[in-house]
């Protein structure tokens, strides 16, 4: 069964700091301006410890930078550690209503696809030492990852007591607030209700297997004695429409041949509606359609899959269905792009020679592929809005 144990959150002190300029978003979305415009907000700043820089004056790595400042914060009382464990409830507000409300807690760790902890998607290749350094050196969990429980009734039963203990408001509009659930009945109810179903991984499958590397070294360290490192910070969401956003992640192409034909590739497994040139009219006619869509330079089509293109593809997928085409065009660049504009602008801009564009998956189908323990495609899903790091992280220390 899946296990969500409370712990002595380490967190900003809001009397010191304004939140809304420490937090930050997952490091993994964070690219270098908004790394250096989120630095400028505050020398709190979570994104000096989550995407730390080598400081060359002093001699030290950037990971040693890291727990520096995590230990200074400390010690000047910018954060402070909660005096009991406790369970964290966690709510997103977007600027149209929607909201999203889960908890944070010290997930314990079990090997993806054992002990009801399931992976959603197949992982790209990708270093972990980063993230494994940094763990190493500050022996914090900075940022959550993202999981889904399966559970019905997890939303109803978080007690969002009191007022927030963090409320912050972020560059996308969206509204952050945590509370602090340390009532020892309020705190058993929740578990109770969480172990009684699997629990999938959204949002941070590399940092999950850098949980498990650690607590391999830790374990190994130790004589195999249990410790804080059994565990990682997570936020957990219960699996239902009314908690969730879903977006696809679409796909942009480049480095083709120059005779490639787009229609005459994507003709072997779908049947395309011409919906226009790629101007701004018909991309905005395609932005209201239920359909794939293929864009390239000159024209934009809707794409409809044949019947036997699920068969071949082995899922109903569009993710699945576009790794069909893609396996047979030879020589190509693929990028995954998490916004629709962000892909058009790359083929408009001729950063890209296509773009195709997906639906979202729903969450019957991300249900019912974590029930026949099955991965989805790489980049299937963009959960949005995105959890912030600096609401509150977790020690392995306290």
């Amino acid at each position: 069964m899946p296990d969500l144990e409370p712990f002595r959150g380490l967190r900003y002190d809001s009397g010191a700091v304004r939140i809304t300029d420490v937090i930050a978003p997952p490091y993994d979305v964070v690219g270098s301006a908004d790394r250096t415009r989120l630095a400028s907000r505050s020398a709190g700043n979570a994104i000096l410890v989550e995407l730390p820089e080598p400081d060359l004056a002093g001699g030290l790595d950037r990971y040693a930078v890291a727990s520096a400042l995590l230990s200074r914060w400390r010690a000047n009382g910018l954060l402070v550690p909660d005096k009991v464990p406790a369970l964290y409830p966690y709510r997103m507000t977007t600027r149209d209503g929607r909201t999203t409300t889960g908890v944070i807690g010290a997930l314990v760790l079990g090997e993806p696809g054992a002990d009801d902890i399931l992976p959603h998607e197949q992982t790209m290749p990708k270093p972990r030492s980063d993230r494994l350094d940094l763990l190493r050196a500050t022996r914090v969990n900075t940022s959550p990852i993202w999981g889904l429980s399966l559970a019905t009734g997890l939303s109803a039963t978080l007690q969002l007591v009191g007022d927030p203990v963090a409320d912050a408001v972020d560059d996308d509009g969206v509204r952050h607030q945590l509370w602090v659930m340390d009532d020892a009945a309020a705190i058993e109810a929740l578990r109770q209700v969480f172990a009684g179903a699997p629990v999938v991984i959204a949002d941070g499958h590399h940092r999950y297997e850098t949980a498990l590397a650690y607590r391999r070294e830790r374990r190994a360290a130790a004589g195999d004695a249990p410790g804080p490192y059994d565990a990682v910070m997570a936020l957990i969401v219960e699996l239902s429409d009314d908690q969730l956003h879903v977006d696809p992640i679409h796909r942009t192409v480049s480095g083709l041949d120059p005779g490639f034909d787009a229609v005459a590739a994507f003709g072997g497994w779908f049947d395309l509606v011409r919906a226009g040139p790629t101007n701004e009219r018909t991309l905005g006619a395609l932005a209201d359609t239920p359909s794939m869509a293929l864009v390239t330079a000159d024209s934009s089509y809707m794409l409809f899959p044949k019947p036997e293109s699920y068969e071949a593809a082995g899922s109903e997928l569009d993710s699945s269905l576009v790794e069909l085409v893609l396996a047979d065009v030879g020589h190509h660049e693929l990028t995954y792009r998490n916004s629709r504009d962000e892909a058009l602008r790359a083929v408009t801009a001729g950063d890209a020679d296509l773009a195709v564009l997906l639906r979202p998956v729903t969450v019957d189908q991300i249900a019912e592929w974590a029930g026949e323990r099955r991965k989805m495609p790489p980049k299937t899903s963009y959960f949005s809005p995105k959890p912030r790091t600096g609401m509150v992280f977790r020690s392995l220390e306290d």
